[in-house]
């Protein structure tokens, strides 16, 4: 039987040192939600979105994990970058733990998402200039930096001082991104980075990914529905299925495990499923966190 624990270890030679290390790590959410026959009155639910999930990334390793809606992606990234508790197992980042040195781990890390936080009255140069005096940056840094990394991400000159309420989701993520590649991150965690992005967006972003990969060395994990982006960024890709870690190698031998011609093929041969198929929600979200 594949023990994906043992190839995870034999493809990754110490080299660099250990960024991003995860153990046995589980997560359960439990919900409210209208009752089957034989469940009692405000019984919970529970579902579990990560079931004993473990890897390790090298300092400067970019990682993809392919999963579909559903699979644990958006679980793993919040875990990560210390938003969710674990349930069971840990994780470090440069060896801190991102339970009990949350702090420690913020500094380092961080993160794209498609449900990116922002305040929404305030435009996406003042949600950046926030960002950069939380990380410590001066106003001369700030005052060069912001306009570069939104023109970078494609984002319009012209619409930099309208507030974040009035940009459409595209427009958010690339305001999220900036704001996670402002202060040249030295662990950087994104959950479907291009999604809602046009092509032309989508293709600048990715080109920026590697800059970011390349000049500074940064840790990369990307959880992605997007088989080819995984395969042009990744030196490894991962298969996430129902809260649990199938696979974790270079894509070509995924491919050559499966005895498959594409990563589609391969993740379907793991799997048993289409990759288009997508389950009704995303990870844990309309949650109700017990």
């Amino acid at each position: 039987m594949f023990d994906v624990q043992e190839a995870v270890m034999e493809a990754v030679p110490v080299q660099k040192g250990i960024a991003v290390e995860v153990h046995e790590l589980r997560k359960e959410f439990r919900r409210k939600d209208s009752r089957k026959r034989g469940e009692k009155r405000g019984e919970r639910r529970s579902r579990v979105a990560l079931d004993g999930v473990s890897f390790t990334m090298e300092k400067g390793e970019t990682v993809a994990i392919l999963g579909q809606n559903g699979s644990g992606k958006s679980t793993l990234v919040r875990l990560l970058s210390t938003l969710l508790l674990p349930d069971g197992g840990y994780a470090r980042i440069l060896g801190h733990d991102v339970v009990a040195e949350h702090r420690a781990v913020r500094r380092v890390v961080n993160r794209v998402s498609v449900e990116a936080s922002f305040f929404k009255k305030m435009s996406a140069a003042e949600n950046l200039s926030y960002a950069a005096r939380y990380y410590g940056m001066t106003g001369r840094e700030t005052r060069e930096k912001i306009p570069e990394i939104l023109e970078r991400v494609g984002f319009p000159p012209d619409r930099r001082d309208e507030p974040m309420e009035a940009l459409s989701r595209g427009m958010q993520q690339k305001v999220a991104l900036a704001r996670a590649l402002l202060t040249s991150p030295v662990v950087l965690l994104l959950d479907e980075p291009t999604t809602g992005l046009d092509p032309r967006s989508k293709l600048e972003v990715q080109e920026f990914v590697r800059e970011i990969r390349d000049s500074h060395d940064s840790t990369i994990l990307l959880c992605t529905h997007d088989l080819g982006e995984a395969e042009a960024l990744a030196n490894r890709v991962g298969i996430l299925d129902r809260g649990r870690l199938l696979v974790l190698e270079p894509a070509d031998e995924i491919k050559r495990r499966y005895g498959a011609e594409t990563l589609e093929e391969a993740f379907f041969a793991a799997t048993g499923r289409e990759f288009e198929a997508e389950e009704d929600e995303d990870d844990d979200d309309r949650e109700v966190y017990a």
